[in-house]
């Protein structure tokens, strides 16, 4: 479902970008705005293949220690969470995600710079995760 998550952001965009942009430029010169309609058009179109590439570039891992979350397309970026590091462990889920019956997990530490958040799961999956990661978070602390 995630990728069908960013295929709606990407029209959510695109089609106020053309409708609007293409509008007002329509009314300045009409080449400027065939051209921007254009390239609004190309963007959406890569926007919208680039979907499913993004939904196969997030992946976890659950350790005997440690939290393995690695995503990035071009650049890929290995996250290691020690459980005793762990402070929050939440789901949250938008409108959109609702609908679409997903939700994501965010783990937080005290001074991580790291994107540490797992999109895209199933409410259900999505609960039982943070339950566990929370759990084990209680089992390795670590304390200050």
């Amino acid at each position: 479902m995630l990728a069908w998550y960013r295929r709606i952001m990407v029209l959510a965009v695109v089609i106020p970008a053309v409708a609007l942009g293409g509008g007002v430029l329509w009314l300045w010169s009409w080449p400027w705005a065939v051209a921007w309609m254009a390239a609004a058009l190309a963007a959406g179109a890569a926007g919208w293949f680039a979907a499913a590439t993004a939904w196969r570039s997030w992946g976890y891992a659950e350790g005997p220690t440690d939290f393995y979350l690695t995503y990035g397309i071009v650049i890929r970026q290995l996250v290691v969470v020690p459980y005793g590091r762990m402070q929050v462990v939440d789901v949250t889920s938008n409108l959109l995600e609702q609908a679409l019956g997903m939700a994501t997990v965010r783990v937080r530490t005290a001074a991580t710079t790291a994107d540490t958040r797992i999109p895209g799961l199933r409410l259900d999956d999505a609960v039982v995760l943070r339950d566990r990661l929370a759990t084990r978070s209680e089992t390795f602390s670590t304390g200050l």
